[in-house]
Parts: structure tokens; C-alpha cells; sequence
């Protein structure tokens, strides 16, 4: 990541750091991370929540075809405007709380993994529950949720909804963070 990649995420926190969460963006080292823990062989279709400057979406570009979907959500303009720069082949949008409605506009019925970096503990109960409805939709049956946080705050909603394979945590990063690794149900019903 570059300098100005860095200074783009310090000032998308500035502007707005209930929306950002952190002061950094994810180290390289999370997102290797959090990229193992996802069996791309598995993997059409995939969203990204909270993309930020796009470490991880670089290395999910590493792991998948050009015959793949990719969503990425990224509130902060500047940052979304870097990234469509980084990845033309790639959709993005601005707000996750609108996962489905865009799933839909795209002609994708479900996902098979989706990668979330939003800072849940910064959002109200009711947009927390909203956007994890919008997730456990878009996934299909036996999809997978990799969600990054900072504290073990979204566990028990995760457990309401989804499996909990895993839960890591991450001490070399920065703040320390929990990765969630999480699966629907092949006998959910949306």
C-alpha cells in the first residue's frame, strides 16, 4: 500500500470515523488472513463490505478468475473513485445496507462468500441487525461470511444467524482484531 492509499483512508476516518472504524487500514498480514480462511474453490460470486483502500480486494483478485462476480461496498467516495481505478472489472456501490437491491440489479441471485469489514460496534442496533439480514440473505446455502472485527460484540447476532466455524484472534494487527469465520446453514430458510 502506498502513502497515498494511507492518507486517502486517514482522511475517509476524518471525515467520518463512526463510518471508518479505524485509524488504519487493514495490514497486509490481516488480510492474508483473512483471504486463507476463505475456500475459493467454492467461490462465483462474492462481495466485499467495507473495502477501504483495498488490501483485501487485491488479494482476492490473486484468487479468482475473471469469470467471477465481485461486489465491493465502500461508503467513503474517494476511496470507492481509487478503487474502480484498481479493479474496472469489479462492481461497486456505496452502501451495504443496499446488498440485496444490488445483487438483484446485477442479476445475482446469491453469494457464495462474503468478506465484511464494516465496523458493526460504531452502528446502531437497528442498521447492525438490518445489514446482517441483508448478509445471511445474500448467501447461499453453506456460504461463507468472513467478518473482521474489534471486539467479540457481533458473536452472539452472528450465532442467531449464522454457524460460527471459527473465531481467530489476530494480535498482529492493528488495533488487534477478531476474524469471524461463520457459515450459513444448508437448511435456512430466508
Amino acid at each position: 500500500m502506498n502513502i497515498h492509499e494511507h492518507l486517502l483512508f486517514l482522511q475517509a476516518f476524518l471525515n467520518n470515523p463512526k463510518r471508518v472504524g479505524s485509524l488504519l487500514p487493514s495490514s497486509r498480514y490481516l488480510a492474508t488472513k483473512i483471504v486463507q480462511f476463505v475456500p475459493w474453490d467454492e467461490v462465483k460470486s462474492v462481495a466485499e463490505l467495507g473495502s477501504g483502500t483495498g488490501v483485501i480486494t487485491q488479494l482476492i483478485k490473486t484468487q479468482l478468475t475473471d469469470s467471477n462476480n465481485v461486489f465491493l461496498f465502500e461508503r467513503d467516495k474517494k476511496l470507492r473513485e481509487s478503487l474502480k481505478v484498481k479493479y474496472p472489472d469489479y462492481m461497486f456501490h456505496s452502501n451495504a445496507s443496499y446488498l440485496i437491491k444490488k445483487m438483484k440489479q446485477e442479476n445475482i441471485n446469491q453469494l457464495d462468500c462474503i468478506i465484511c469489514g464494516l465496523p458493526f460496534f460504531n452502528f446502531s442496533s437497528k442498521m447492525r441487525t438490518h445489514i446482517l439480514d441483508q448478509i445471511v440473505k445474500a448467501l447461499k446455502p453453506g456460504g461463507i461470511l468472513v467478518a473482521y472485527q474489534y471486539s467479540l460484540q457481533m458473536k452472539k447476532k452472528y450465532a442467531n444467524h449464522l454457524i460460527i466455524e471459527k473465531i481467530e484472534f489476530i494480535p498482529y494487527s492493528f488495533p488487534p482484531t477478531f476474524v469471524y469465520v461463520c457459515r450459513k446453514s444448508y437448511f435456512h430458510k430466508n
